[in-house]
């Protein structure tokens, strides 16, 4: 194994150290490995601002053989290059994002026109993002810096106007992101964090979301929230508390919205994607912005990053890892969570490894 790891390793650096030194471009690469490998890559794509490099492989086989065993290669690989991060991209993925891109992307224009000239700006900006992507799928943080309406539309999108969204924003990378992208869109957001107390939303998430929403000059308000009887239930061991508390979440949050009278609720879920990341209920649509841009976890992460909000590694919130020392069968129902995004794509089969282990 330490022999496979050093030889791959030895392989990619001699390809890509040259990029990530600025002798040569990643479009000039030779990416035929068959000799070397047993495989081409599809595409290298370098940025020199970041130091962040993407590697898209045809198919997963070929993104496990360039990730390595416990992501032993690329980890070996980004300190040997000096590269910031390494994204490993299967070209076949790809397509199966594209296509719930241009589900999602129908479905808006099937809904745009029932809107006013406003409230129609934002899903127009949705539209030509998603087209973008659509076209260049390889990251999300460089479709959105090659696309700012807030820069390019800044004569039709006066801030001054009413909210047309609350953006549930509890302090995390996923709803982090979505507030950022709501915010660049034209949605002119407000963000709104249900506050259940700090077993749920611990004192660093509140920094973040404090932090975020002074940062994009949104404004914020806590809304509080008893859920002393799903603690209490998870805490004794009859519950698994994920559900009923993001049910809760999603209830108070879709309330306030529907107080403002606001037409858009975003969340930052990465399923259900397609056509359904986009859904009416109660008169208000509801949207999973990562879900609708196919988005990955280290996409919201480096979104995010961005902002100055850090990924902290951990799963779920002090109430969950409390759950799972004191009720070791509840572990198996938080993996099945974990699993459920590794199928979908969202997760990296590595991360996903990191998240379940963290729940021991």
């Amino acid at each position: 194994m330490k022999r496979e790891v050093e030889e791959s390793v030895s392989v990619l650096k001699k390809l890509l150290k040259p990029v990530v030194d600025g002798e040569i471009s990643a479009d000039d690469l030779n990416l035929d490995l068959w000799n070397e490998l047993g495989f081409s890559l599809e595409k290298v794509i370098f940025n020199p601002e970041t130091r962040d490099i993407t590697i898209v492989t045809p198919d997963r086989p070929e993104k496990s053989a360039v990730i390595g065993k416990g992501g032993w290669v690329v980890g070996r690989l980004r300190e040997e290059i000096g590269a910031n991060s390494i994204h490993v991209e299967a070209y076949s993925d790809m397509l199966i994002k594209r296509y719930r891109m241009e589900l999602a992307l129908e479905k808006l224009k099937n809904i745009t026109a029932d809107f006013n000239s406003e409230e129609r700006i934002p899903l127009l900006n949705l539209q030509k993002l998603l087209e973008k992507r659509i076209k260049n799928i390889y990251g999300l943080d460089s479709t959105l810096n090659d696309f700012n309406p807030l820069k390019l539309q800044s004569e039709e999108l006066d801030e001054s106007r009413d909210h047309r969204a609350v953006v549930a924003l509890s302090g995390g990378v996923d709803s982090s992101a979505s507030l950022v992208i709501a915010k660049f869109m034209g949605f002119n957001p407000v963000a709104v964090t249900v506050n259940p107390g700090d077993i749920v939303l611990p004192r660093y998430f509140q920094k973040s979301v404090e932090s975020l929403s002074k940062s994009l000059e949104v404004p914020h308000e806590y809304v509080a929230v008893d859920m002393k009887s799903v603690v209490d239930d998870a805490l004794g061991g009859k519950i698994h508390p994920c559900g009923k508390c993001s049910g809760t979440i999603e209830n108070e949050v879709m309330a306030y919205a529907n107080k403002m009278k606001v037409p858009f609720v975003i969340f930052g879920d990465f399923l259900s994607t397609g056509s359904q990341s986009i859904l009416l209920k109660d008169g208000i649509w509801r949207i999973n912005m990562p879900a609708m841009l196919s988005a990955t976890k280290g996409e919201t992460k480096d979104l995010a990053g961005r902002f100055g909000i850090e990924s902290r590694g951990a799963y779920g919130c002090p109430l969950i890892n409390e759950v799972h020392k004191r009720h070791p069968h509840m572990r198996r129902f938080s993996i099945q969570r974990v699993l459920r995004e590794t199928r979908a794509g969202v997760l990296e089969p590595g991360e996903a490894l990191r998240l379940i282990m963290r729940t021991f």
